[in-house]
C-alpha cells in the first residue's frame, strides 16, 4: 500500500509550493508531481459548482484512493513519500480522515501573517482574470455571501488565516510532535536553515538541500479597460470550461491570460487602512493560536509593520500558493 508518510498540510499563499519544489530535490523523499492532490477535503467526488473556476478546479480532485495510491507508485524503495494541499489544515473534516488512514503520518504547517496571506491569496486570484472585485477589502467583506453561494475556500480570504481553531483541531488528531510549525518568513530568509529544520523533523539528511526555488510568483498587473474586459472573458471561460477537456480549455485560457499579464504593472500593495481594518478579524484567533501553541504570533498585531523604514515582512510576491 502506498500511501504518504507526511503532508504539506497548510496553508494557501504561505510557501507551500516552494516548500514542495525543494523537497523533491532530496534523495530520501518523494512527492508526487501533482501537487496538491486534495484527496483527503472529501468522502468521495468533490463539488461541481462554485465560484469562478472552482468547477475546473474540483475536476482536479484525486478522491479516488487507487488513484491517490498510484501517485507514490513511483517512489524509491526507502524514500519518505509526501504530498502538499495547503487546504489540510482549513479543511477540518480531513483531520479525521487523515488520522483514519495515515495516524502516524508527519504534519507540515507553513504559517503566515493572515492579512499578508490574505492579501496575496487575492492577489493571486485578481491577476488569474477569476476576482471580479478590484478592491481587496470589499472582496474580503463579501466573503460570508461567497461561502453561502457554494464558492471553494481559497476565495475565504479571511477564514483560511484563522489559523488558532485550526491547529487546535488538529491536535485532537496528531500529537504535537507529529507536527511542524514554521513561519512563512523563515522559508523566505533563511532557506537552508528553513529545509534544514523539516529535514531533520522528517528524518532525513540535513545539509542535503539549501535553495528553495521561485515557484508559483504572483505576477501584478494594471486595472485597464482592456483588462478588465480580459478578466470577464477569463471568468465566463471559467464557467464554460468545465464542459470542455483540459487541452481545449487551455487553448482558450492560455492566450487570455498571456495577455492580462503582459506588462509589468505596478506591486497592488497592501494598504495600512486595509490592514487596519481587517486586524480585529484576526486578534482572537492569534491569542489562540498563542495558547494553543506556546508560540508567540503577536507580531502579526502590528499594524504598522509594514511602514516604511521598517524591516521588509511579507510581500504579496510571495511564492507560492
Amino acid at each position: 500500500m502506498a500511501l504518504p508518510h507526511f503532508l504539506i498540510a497548510g496553508v494557501p499563499k504561505a510557501g507551500t509550493t516552494a516548500l514542495h519544489a525543494a523537497l523533491v530535490r532530496h534523495p530520501d523523499l518523494f512527492l508526487p508531481s501533482v501537487k496538491e492532490p486534495k484527496f483527503f477535503l472529501t468522502d468521495g467526488p468533490p463539488p461541481t459548482r462554485g465560484g469562478p473556476g472552482d468547477a475546473q478546479t474540483y475536476q482536479e480532485h484525486v478522491w479516488r484512493r487507487e488513484d491517490y495510491e498510484r501517485l507514490f507508485d513511483p517512489a524509491p524503495p526507502g524514500a519518505l513519500r509526501g504530498e502538499a494541499t495547503p487546504f489540510y489544515l482549513h479543511h477540518l473534516d480531513s483531520h479525521a480522515r487523515i488520522h483514519r488512514l495515515v495516524p502516524d503520518a508527519k504534519i507540515i504547517l507553513l504559517l503566515r501573517d493572515p492579512v499578508d496571506r490574505a492579501h496575496s491569496n487575492w492577489t493571486h486570484l485578481w491577476t488569474a482574470g477569476l476576482e471580479p472585485e478590484a478592491d481587496f477589502l470589499t472582496a474580503c467583506r463579501l466573503e460570508d455571501q461567497r461561502k453561502a453561494a457554494g464558492w471553494a475556500a481559497f476565495w475565504h480570504y479571511l477564514d483560511l488565516g484563522r489559523y488558532g481553531a485550526q491547529v487546535k483541531h488538529l491536535y485532537e488528531y496528531f500529537p504535537r510532535e507529529q507536527v511542524l510549525l514554521m513561519r512563512y518568513l523563515e522559508l523566505r530568509q533563511t532557506p537552508a536553515a528553513a529545509l534544514d529544520k523539516v529535514c531533520a523533523f522528517l528524518g532525513v539528511d540535513t545539509g542535503v538541500i539549501d535553495v528553495v526555488p521561485a515557484e508559483n510568483v504572483t505576477r501584478t498587473v494594471d486595472n485597464t479597460r482592456v483588462n478588465a474586459a480580459l478578466r470577464y472573458l477569463l471568468r465566463t471561460g471559467a464557467g464554460f470550461g468545465q464542459h470542455f477537456p483540459v487541452p481545449l480549455r487551455k487553448v482558450f485560457r492560455g492566450p487570455l491570460l498571456t495577455l492580462l499579464q503582459r506588462g509589468h504593472g505596478r506591486r497592488i500593495p497592501l494598504k495600512p487602512e486595509d490592514r487596519a481594518a481587517l486586524l480585529p478579524a484576526f486578534a482572537d484567533d492569534i491569542a489562540l493560536l498563542q495558547e494553543v501553541t506556546g508560540q508567540r504570533y503577536d507580531d502579526w498585531l502590528d499594524a504598522d509593520r509594514h511602514a516604511p523604514g521598517r524591516p521588509a515582512s511579507e510581500p504579496d510576491t510571495a511564492r507560492t500558493r
